[in-house]
């Protein structure tokens, strides 16, 4: 778990990050005093609202960069990257919310009873396509579990039952989340 000053600094490094690719220039995250825990690798999801509506979601899964590049790069793309939506413009920059969520180990689900809808966040695959959710998502929805395993198959454009069947792929994660 993160203390609240590793929180505030992540959301600031996100927060920061648009604002410099919005000023036209690369984020630097040299001017921030992190400790080993923001370096280690992790994966990282940065999710913007406005309004309490989304505006964008990306991340990693995989723990592939430290925690702190994560963010930076999770908060850029999830603002200017994200197909559902247009770029981020300055003017939203001050009416969007951060949300980071910093993923657990992913472990393979032998059985669906494994899942506890809330604490567990969702990848389910079959061939190449592949259907994240995140914890909080089912939570926020009031999903039960067959609910939210049919919207994990539908984000991965698998039919809504292809959870039922042996070659699909089910995994679960937890994941820390924290916003502003």
């Amino acid at each position: 778990m993160l203390n609240e000053g590793q929180r505030k600094t992540l959301l600031r490094i996100a927060r920061e990050s648009i604002a410099a690719v919005l000023e036209g220039h690369r984020p630097d995250l040299s001017g921030y005093e992190v400790d080993d825990e923001l370096r280690r690798p992790a994966g990282a999801f940065v999710t913007l609202t406005e309004m309490g509506h989304l505006r964008g979601c990306i991340g990693s899964i995989l723990p592939g960069a430290p925690l702190l590049e994560a963010v930076s790069r999770s908060a850029v793309n999830a603002a200017f990257h994200d197909p559902r939506f247009h770029p981020l413009a300055t003017d939203e920059l001050d009416r969007i919310e951060l949300e980071i969520s910093v993923m657990g180990p992913i472990v393979q689900v032998a059985s669906v009873d494994e899942i506890r809808v809330g604490r567990d966040g969702l990848i389910i695959s079959r061939g190449s396509r592949v259907g994240l959710l995140l914890p909080q998502v089912a939570r926020e929805y009031g999903w039960d579990l067959e609910t939210f395993l049919s919207q994990t198959c539908l984000k991965a454009g698998l039919p809504p039952s292809a959870w039922h069947e042996n070659d699909t792929k089910i995994e679960r994660f937890s994941a820390e989340y924290f916003g502003e």
